[in-house]
């Protein structure tokens, strides 16, 4: 699949990003490794099993919309539908993919809508999305005029959604979503105009060295986009689960808003700000025809919705934006 990234490993080195370029293709080969995920074989079939379509519209900016239901016939469309059905589960989105609609588990776009409105300007900047899963929210970035868009996330389930979406639009796209994690980027790079974190922090065993490896990514100038789990509460309270939060075993660290915004602070972000905080609802993560595992309802006490089934806060998302 290496083939896929041929256009960026060609611009690479006549960006800010030279430093990378020589190290991208092994990066690359080890997180698409069949040795490592057994399970990618088939994925990959999936991919080749893509119907060869050429979309009458790509929309971006509302939506992520590829092609129209006439830009096939019914059989093509039952043999695009099998294809993507191959690489169920499908986590974020929507998508609108000619005529199906691809409902996903999280209505991504409702946590886009949220966030547009804090953003600089997106036109002609480079963007990461760190942890970006199949990529919905850096289609949204390009579609908002983003010179380049990197997605970055080590699940290879989650890079080949992307790449079926970027086979379906047209791979002349500038966007990516790269098998790698961001400790995969070289050290103190100073090159993204804009690094989006969004449902990552609490996922990390140390907040602080995520929030670091974040500013080293940006350029001075740049901007944070930062999405996490919080809690209520004042300046250094932090919520550590023992056990799980919400049936997931990897959530470390949840903090109220002033704990993170001192977090920030300390290292050197500037105008640090809590621009939106908001409870998860079952109507934004739910399980469907494309997701058909537990999701949010499971994970909340059915005798109280607002505490996790072990107890703890139901989830409240806040993002906050920064400068450095």
């Amino acid at each position: 699949m290496i083939q896929y990234y041929q256009d960026l490993l060609d611009a690479l080195p006549h960006t800010d990003l030279a430093d990378w370029a020589a190290q991208l293709p092994k990066q690359l080969a080890a997180g698409l490794s069949e040795q490592r995920y057994g399970d990618l074989p088939k994925w990959r079939q999936s991919l080749a099993q893509l119907p060869d379509l050429q979309p009458s519209v790509v929309e971006l900016d509302g939506s992520v919309t590829v092609g129209r239901p006439d830009d096939c016939d019914d059989a093509t469309r039952a043999a695009l539908r099998t294809a993507l059905e191959g690489l169920i589960p499908w986590r974020k989105g929507p998508y609108w993919l000619y005529g199906i609609h691809l409902d996903t588990e999280w209505r991504s776009d409702w946590k886009w809508d949220r966030v547009k409105p804090h953003l600089a300007p997106l036109k002609d900047r480079l963007v990461l999305d760190v942890g970006c899963g199949n990529g919905y929210h850096c289609w949204r970035t390009l579609g908002e005029g983003a010179r380049r868009v990197i997605g970055i996330d080590p699940s290879p389930r989650f890079v080949v959604q992307f790449q079926a979406i970027k086979q379906l639009a047209g791979r002349h796209y500038p966007i990516d979503v790269l098998p790698v994690g961001i400790e995969a980027l070289p050290a103190d790079m100073q090159a993204f105009d804009t690094v989006f974190s969004m449902g990552v922090l609490y996922h990390r065993r140390s907040p602080m060295d995520h929030l670091r490896e974040l500013k080293e990514a940006l350029r001075p100038g740049g901007q944070l986009v930062l999405e996490t789990l919080v809690i209520e509460g004042k300046l250094g309270e932090v919520l550590v689960p023992e056990g799980r939060y919400g049936k997931m075993n990897n959530v470390w660290f949840l903090p109220s808003c002033p704990s993170l915004l001192s977090w920030m602070n300390k290292l050197g972000f500037k105008n640090a700000r809590l621009v939106d905080s908001s409870t998860t609802r079952p109507d934004e993560q739910r399980a469907t025809d494309w997701m058909r595992f537990q999701s949010l309802s499971d994970f909340l006490d059915p005798e109280d919705s607002s505490r996790t089934v072990e107890g703890h806060p139901a989830p409240v998302r806040a993002v906050f934006v920064a400068e450095t």
